[in-house]
């Protein structure tokens, strides 16, 4: 594995190769079902522990995802030095204080330095790490950190916005908060008129998130 690979697979942080044990999840699942009181026999929760174990394999898949594979040879060598963004990339993570979910938007920008990666890809990237449980400042950071990896461009920014159930459901119970993040690299950091160029960007017709 040449170096270059081997930073795209650490930048990737993923798990050890190896399936979820579905069987240690409905087991558990079960007996949260019956530590809360419920009948885990009962006919509207026979197959529950099973499609919970279902649900947390889909949920979760990013651990696993391959960052070669999702790339699929989609860098190309470009002559264009100007910002690339892709904005209101929906995403659905979980929160791994409460394992409630949170989503949102990600907005992602870089400038290339010669090379640029397909338009799919970027999403996915998201997917890849929104995909296990988070919180949402390490994935903007992640996200920011992978497109460098990856490109090597002369920076990159991801702000994502997003609405926690934790804090919607639970505890202060307010609704409409939602929490800003932001990761800016090289470039985004120094130039302030680049990072305000992306800001003003995303900014400009966004529509309200809805929940």
């Amino acid at each position: 594995m040449s170096k270059t690979m081997e930073d795209v697979y650490a930048a990737a942080e993923l798990l050890a190769e190896h399936d979820m044990d579905q069987a240690a999840i409905e087991a558990a699942v079960t007996s949260i079902l019956d530590a809360v009181g419920e009948d885990s026999g009962r006919e509207g929760l026979q197959r529950t522990p099973e499609r919970v174990a279902r649900m947390y394999e889909e949920l979760l898949a990013g651990y696993r995802i391959d960052p070669v594979e999702m790339v699929n040879d989609a860098l190309f060598d470009v002559s264009y030095d100007e910002m690339v963004l892709v904005r209101d990339i929906e995403f659905y993570s979980l929160c791994e204080h409460h394992m409630l979910p949170f989503l949102g938007r990600a907005h992602v920008a870089y400038i290339p330095r010669g090379r640029v990666i397909g338009l799919s890809k970027i999403p996915r990237i998201v997917d890849m790490f929104a995909r296990r449980l988070q919180v949402q400042e390490r994935m903007t950071r992640q996200i920011a950190e992978f497109i460098c990896t990856l490109l090597n461009p002369l920076g990159a920014a991801v702000v994502i916005e997003g609405l926690h159930l934790c804090s919607m459901m639970r505890g202060v119970k307010k609704h409409d908060a939602r929490m800003t993040t932001s990761t800016m690299i090289g470039t985004f950091r120094e130039n302030a008129a680049t990072r305000q160029e992306f800001l003003d960007s995303i900014s400009r017709g966004s529509a309200p998130m809805r929940f």
